[in-house]
């Protein structure tokens, strides 16, 4: 039996939140995501490539895997976070291939945004 052109990669990635709509907004804002709402406590995600969602389950906990997202254009990706109300945790840096920046989310959860440019 072939393996799926998904096996052993990223397929979905799930965020508790406190408040959906506050999180719809921000990545919405910030990204362009697209939503779906599957009633009061779920709300799924898209990029255009991969698919999400948030989930109203409870306390939120930072920490676990790092999210990492592209963007073209770095300078103007920072100024979408903090205008949106994400914070920058660790301003952009070089690194081997690229610059990347971390940020919070109004939840909480720390991401990073890398640029090759």
């Amino acid at each position: 039996m072939a393996n799926s052109s998904r096996d052993k990669r990223i397929d979905y990635i799930e965020f508790n939140v406190k408040d959906i709509a506050r999180a719809r907004n921000f990545y919405g804002n910030v990204f362009g995501w697209t939503f779906t709402d599957y009633g009061a406590e779920y709300c799924e995600f898209s990029d255009g490539n991969l698919k999400g969602g948030f989930a109203n389950a409870g306390e939120v906990k930072s920490g676990g895997p790092l999210v990492i997202l592209f963007a073209d254009d770095l300078a103007d990706t920072l100024k979408r976070v903090e205008k949106a109300g994400g914070k920058i945790v660790k301003p952009v840096f070089n690194f081997p291939g690229g610059r990347r920046f971390h940020f919070t989310d109004p939840e909480g959860y720390e991401l990073a945004v890398w640029s090759d440019k």
